[in-house]
């Protein structure tokens, strides 16, 4: 298991609080084995260009601050870190929790789902309701854009997996197979062929246009919390199939599935043979995965840590991170990092080349249970019913 690493933490509203005068923040910085150290950032006043003059206590020393970013650090333990607000949140679209989002390849689209069982799709420009997806029964636990931007992947707890059209929120194929919740989706290529999997422990390989269920790609006893799927190529041995592929199956070839799944175990498995390629034993469930690169896989777990697992070489861990005791909820791709959420409402950037981290604010403590990513914008969903937009600044 690996050690929990020196945290800095601040107030997650610091960025209202501190544009009042005289406005003051709690900040601390949580050391493994050793008394937390707990200070305060006060405001003494605004600049002509609204930016607070900030004061730190004993211990804590402020850096640089603009209107959404500050920079703290705690000599004393030589850590810093540079904390980020949203430049925009909203709460508008849902009415309750938001549960899960993406954004469309193209930027100008979102789509997310929420406890209060409505799921839209919304302008990221101004937030408008472009279109209301009605059909699911019950709440919807993923949804994700194909590549055309055009299109919505779902699936929920009816145990249904849907395709809905972006333009008039109309069903376009509903597929029945799974004996439970569908607890993640994944679009294969250009979406012909789409994955998902389930509280059942199946993962399943559908033609989308048909909704027919072409194979059921891995069946084990435990749900599969999580799934990703990434052209590998050459870089490991994916098998042939025993049986010729059906005419529905389609971009399959060369492609990789990670199941990350409730008994602790990391799998991948080639989609187009069907074959285990390996088999990772993490310290607790995992929750979420993703493809870092054609031969890197980071899982997250409920012990909040995060493994880095390189295909090639399975057998141990490339390394282990662990910036929360709280369970890891969503992993996503950004730039050459990545963004790590997690359930007391912290998210992560690590920067590449350094022991720092980027920290996104706003939550106060409740679970930030997703992360979309498109150019350097960053978005987040979270039980308090918001959604935030983050510019994420240059991470050299």
């Amino acid at each position: 298991m690996a050690a929990a690493a020196t945290m800095l933490s601040i107030q997650g509203d610091w960025d209202q609080v501190l544009r009042e005068a005289e406005g003051e923040v709690w900040v601390s910085c949580k050391i493994p084995g050793k008394p937390t150290i707990r200070g305060s950032l006060t405001s003494k006043g605004i600049s002509s260009d609204e930016v607070p003059e900030v004061t730190a206590s004993e211990e804590f020393v402020v850096q640089e601050v603009t209107k959404n970013r500050i920079p703290v650090s705690c000599p004393g333990e030589n850590i810093s870190c540079t904390f980020l607000s949203p430049y925009a949140s909203f709460s508008h679209i849902h009415g309750k929790n938001v549960s899960y989002l993406d954004i469309s390849s193209g930027g100008d689209l979102g789509v997310s789902s929420s406890t209060d069982q409505t799921f839209k799709v919304w302008e990221t420009h101004n937030t408008e309701v472009k279109s209301v997806l009605e059909g699911h029964t019950r709440d919807v636990f993923s949804c994700k854009f194909f590549p055309s931007g055009q299109e919505v992947l779902s699936g929920g707890l009816d145990s249904l997996v849907k395709v809905w059209s972006v333009n008039d929120g109309s069903c376009l194929a509903t597929m029945k197979g799974h004996r439970g919740s569908i607890l993640d989706i994944a679009v294969v290529a250009d979406g012909q062929n789409v994955i998902s999997s389930g509280q059942d422990g199946t993962a399943r390989l559908w033609d989308s246009a048909q909704g027919a269920c072409i194979a059921v790609v891995d069946d084990s006893y435990s749900p599969i919390n999580a799934i990703a799927v990434a052209e590998v190529g050459n870089a490991v041995n994916l098998g042939s199939p025993k049986e010729t592929p059906s005419n529905g199956e389609v971009g399959t070839e060369g492609k990789l599935v990670v199941l990350a799944r409730e008994d602790k175990s990391l799998e991948g498995v080639s989609l187009h043979s069907r074959q285990s390629v390996f088999d990772f034993e993490g310290s607790d469930a995992f929750n979420c995965c993703t493809f870092i690169s054609s031969v890197g896989v980071l899982a997250g777990g409920l012990d909040g840590n995060i493994i880095h697992v390189d295909i090639r070489n399975p057998k141990s861990a490339v390394e282990t991170v662990s910036w929360s005791e709280t369970p890891v909820l969503s992993l996503v791709p950004f730039r050459d990092t990545y963004v790590a959420s997690y359930g007391n409402g912290t998210c992560y950037i690590p920067l590449k080349g350094s022991e720092q981290v980027l920290q996104l604010t706003g939550p106060n403590r409740q679970p930030v249970f997703q992360v979309a990513a498109w150019k350097k914008l960053v978005y987040t969903c979270c039980r308090d019913g918001f959604i935030r937009k983050y510019e994420i600044p240059d991470l050299g």
